[in-house]
């Protein structure tokens, strides 16, 4: 039997948060899935989700994970001083700070992580569609720290498939 691994504070507060917002980890699954099926014979959804559960146990992305949705929580209930507030309302295309700390999830799993990034925050898949929807509350951040999370957790996919073992991230 598997011995049940403890989880710090942080990294209970950045899951129940992202459920919270809507995001469960079988839909950042899918879009490690959606990145990777076209490159791994064998890829199944759950192996995605094994890789996105890892890439969620290191802090530096939890720690992202809770500035994010603080953030757009903050936007959404009028508690940020504008300029900002209505920069965040409209997720304005030259704000750029959500990417930035996007890239420190991305950065995590190396170079591949960048490209995976770009291309998923394009096509806007899957959960990433929905949380793009203004009409559905503030996700300035959470869509790109999604987005970056499945970029993340791709490259760790593709990193273990070309070295045939898991990588070292404990």
């Amino acid at each position: 039997m598997a011995k049940e691994r403890k989880q710090t504070e942080l990294e209970q507060k950045a899951r129940q948060w992202l459920t919270e917002r809507g995001v469960k980890l079988d839909d950042i699954a899918e879009l490690v899935y959606f990145l990777q099926n076209k490159y791994q014979d064998e890829l199944t959804l759950e192996h995605c989700y094994e890789n996105v559960d890892r890439v969620l146990r290191k802090r530096e992305v939890q720690n992202a994970v809770i500035t994010g949705i603080q953030l757009d929580v903050l936007a959404e209930e009028n508690k940020l001083e504008s300029p900002l507030q209505e920069i965040l309302d409209t997720d304005e295309s030259l704000y750029g700070i959500d990417e930035v700390i996007a890239l420190s999830i991305v950065n995590v799993y190396g170079s591949i992580g960048f490209t995976n990034y770009g291309y998923i925050d394009k096509q806007k898949p899957g959960i990433l569609e929905k949380l793009n929807d203004k009409s559905q509350g503030c996700h300035t951040f959470l869509d790109d720290i999604v987005g970056a999370i499945a970029a993340a957790a791709s490259s760790r996919l593709a990193h273990s498939a070309a070295n045939e073992q898991s990588i070292d991230d404990e």
